[in-house]
């Protein structure tokens, strides 16, 4: 790159380094008239550099006032305060900067309302298993309660709620980190819904499965663990907002160049505006105490995505709540 010289880099202020621009400007094109022509009257000469200074001064002002602020807004934005904004007026290039600060500070907005959302979520999510844990191991300390099966499988429930836990932050960092590389295996697709059910119905809450695969034999070729995930993900996220009692349907078809998962639960659905929401991090739906860190459906989408395929709220079947589709490239 070749070096353009840089001689007013030095000068703090754009209005004074444009004051001397017009000054150094019109005293060339003077001294070269007055050469040419010989001879320039000296009070026009001396008035007009000085009326262009002036008005150069002017609008310098308001040229130089979103730069001001966006000063102003970035020491604001050091202390926590993103709420403020560049007002643009212009098409320049200071208009584009302001329109790009105003960008990034709404950026940096969201990003900070995530982390203490994650933060709030997680000290919520870690509470209660925690509480519950530590109330067993200490009424087996005692000897309140016998280490009997039942007492030794809820403190197996509470550790796995933490394990599950430990499990999503953990993908949330890869997710931060870029794509993860899949390993791609062929299965049966029934094998693995039938696991991933069990495994859900094993959680409890009060909800039967219910799965169907067409063909009844068919094979698919993805990361099985991460399919189990986005299954298990999208499972969890039906039962806990889906009835006590209520049933979640999982509708699989294997078609030419696509494979199609549907998971439907009775819940009281998602609205159309909301639908691409569910999917953003730390986003729980309408119920903000229904349990859960936000974190489900983003993880989904991700895995879903790293296989190329996509995953979206469609419209539910009559007399079901909610219906999320996940697609694949068969």
């Amino acid at each position: 790159m070749n070096f353009i010289p840089r001689p007013l880099d030095r000068i703090r202020s754009i209005k004074l380094k444009l004051a001397i621009l017009m000054v150094a400007s019109g005293g060339i094109a003077f001294a070269f008239f007055n050469w040419q022509i010989g001879w320039l009257p000296p009070k026009t000469t001396i008035t007009a550099m000085v009326l262009a200074l002036v008005l150069s001064q002017v609008l310098a002002h308001g040229m130089t006032r979103p730069l001001r602020e966006m000063t102003a807004a970035a020491r604001a934005m050091a202390k926590g305060d993103y709420t403020r904004r560049i007002r643009a007026t212009t098409r320049d290039e200071v208009g584009e900067l302001a329109q790009a600060f105003n960008q990034m500070a709404g950026d940096l907005g969201d990003a900070d309302r995530q982390r203490r959302e994650l933060i709030a979520n997680v000290s919520h999510e870690l509470r209660t298993p925690i509480t519950a844990l530590s109330g067993v191991l200490e009424n087996l300390v005692d000897g309140v309660e016998e280490p009997d099966p039942g007492t030794l499988k809820t403190a197996l429930q509470q550790t796995e709620r933490l394990a599950t836990l430990v499990d999503e932050l953990l993908d949330l960092s890869r997710l931060d980190a870029g794509a993860t590389s899949l390993h791609l295996t062929s299965f049966s697709l029934w094998s693995l819904l039938s696991e991933v059910v069990g495994e859900a119905a094993f959680a409890g809450r009060g909800v039967t499965f219910e799965v169907s695969v067409a063909p009844e034999g068919a094979v698919v070729t993805a990361d099985r663990g991460r399919l189990f995930q986005v299954v298990a993900n999208l499972l969890e996220n039906a039962a806990r907002h889906g009835p006590a009692g209520g049933q979640v349907r999982v509708v699989a078809q294997v078609r030419p160049g696509e494979v199609r998962i549907d998971v439907c639960d009775e819940g009281p659905g998602i609205a159309p505006a909301d639908r691409e929401r569910v999917f953003e991090r730390f986003t729980r739906g309408e119920r903000p105490s229904g349990g859960g860190t936000g974190l489900g459906l983003a993880i989904a989408r991700w895995a879903v995505e790293l296989h190329g395929g996509t995953i979206g709220v469609v419209d539910p079947s009559p007399g079901t709540g909610s219906r999320i589709r996940v697609t694949l490239p068969a």
